[in-house]
């Protein structure tokens, strides 16, 4: 096995697709996903909304950097594949701690998240040294390091947990944008930082993919769980179409136009924009997989503003994320997702006077329009500009 530097880096003429391992590591968030649909249907309220929130957010930072990072480096490495493989168990480490991951199972969320980063930032710190691209490396290494404190406070006293790891997070989400600054090292420069676009925009939709997955899981247990009654079949049948609805809405047609715009345009910024409008997207179909069991358990029943509000919340962020995802490929706005955003709210005023069953199909007949419109507006969404 070679040690030297270059042998770490990627070969010009590697394949854009995913490999093994890469999809491999992708099966970890199956589980994560899982995880955090339980934890918010346990608690559907601006509370629990914001600890699922504060729980995705670091799993989806593992989840952009180890894609940048099977960018950057070859993947045929032995040590790239020993680090994705380390970061899948890591991934599954956390996910087994999100039940319990502000309370008694703080050290296992926040230490693996903690390990993780850095265990695979020190390994290619050591093996670049003597390479220039080493400083992207080491600025990586010092911030993971810096929230790093952030996250194991939190651990140590309970009592400054929540708002060590807010800070904790944000510091993570604003490294990639700033550059990494560092004191001795600078900021980096978009050279450094140069993806290819055809493999990041298969990694997005394989993990979009994976997030559907997880959303069809939850509509297939639920509907088990609660019978084969009319009107739960009815609203498994409206959580399926909701999901094949959400997925035609994603891939078409920016799919064909996103590596091209992440090649063309500075990955420090677009990248990172991209990544977190795919978050804003994932979210959505976290809310949309809580809503499925809540419509499917309790079909005629009128549920309280929150179940509502989560049963609409979850396609409003997805609309929200790929209405943003267009604008930045194409510069403009995608007027059909855009109008759907209004009709939702409208629906998320007048859901507490229908049973769940009739607010998850006002959902669907939105989307289903917001689809149709789409479809015959695709002569807007040209190449990028």
């Amino acid at each position: 096995m070679s040690s030297s530097p270059d042998a770490l880096l990627r070969r010009r003429d590697e394949p854009l697709q995913a490999s093994f391992l890469e999809l491999f590591f992708d099966l970890a968030f199956v589980l994560a996903l899982r995880q955090l649909s339980l934890v918010l249907l346990a608690d559907v309220s601006v509370a629990g909304v914001a600890r699922t929130a504060l729980l995705l957010l670091p799993l989806w930072s593992v989840w952009v950097v180890t894609a940048w990072f099977t960018d950057w480096y070859d993947r045929a490495n032995p040590r790239v594949q020993a680090l994705l493989i380390g970061t899948t168990l890591g991934v599954l480490l956390m996910s087994v701690a999100i039940p319990e991951a502000t309370g008694d199972r703080a050290g296992l969320f926040a230490g693996a998240y903690v390990a993780l980063h850095l265990g695979r930032s020190i390994v290619t710190s050591v093996t670049l040294r003597g390479h220039a691209l080493r400083r992207r490396t080491l600025r990586v290494l010092v911030w993971f390091g810096a929230s790093g404190i952030f996250w194991l406070a939190g651990v140590v006293w309970p009592g400054v947990r929540l708002p060590a790891w807010t800070v904790a997070v944000a510091l993570d989400y604003a490294a990639a944008p700033l550059g990494w600054p560092t004191p001795g090292l600078g900021r980096a420069q978009p050279g450094e930082l140069r993806l290819r676009g055809r493999h990041l925009t298969e990694r997005f939709q394989q993990i979009f993919i994976i997030a559907l997955g997880e959303l069809i899981i939850t509509a297939g247990l639920a509907f088990s769980a609660a019978g084969l009654g009319v009107a739960h079949s009815v609203a498994f049948l409206l959580a399926f179409a909701i999901a094949a609805l959400t997925g035609r809405l994603y891939v078409t047609p920016a799919g064909r136009y996103l590596g091209a715009a992440i090649d063309e345009r500075d990955p420090t910024r677009f990248g990172v924009l991209a990544g977190n409008l795919h978050l804003v997207m994932i979210a959505g179909v976290v809310a949309t997989s809580v809503a499925a069991d809540l419509v499917i358990a309790h079909p005629t029943e009128r549920a309280p503003g929150t179940a509502v509000a989560i049963t609409v919340a979850g396609p409003a962020l997805f609309l929200a994320g790929r209405v943003g995802l267009s604008a930045v490929i194409y510069r403009r706005v995608s007027r059909p997702r855009l109008l759907g955003l209004p009709a939702l709210a409208v629906i998320a005023l007048a859901g507490p006077a229908m049973p769940l069953l009739g607010v998850a199909a006002a959902t669907v007949a939105v989307l289903i329009t917001v689809g149709i419109l789409d479809g015959r507006s695709k002569r807007w969404e040209a190449a990028p500009e």
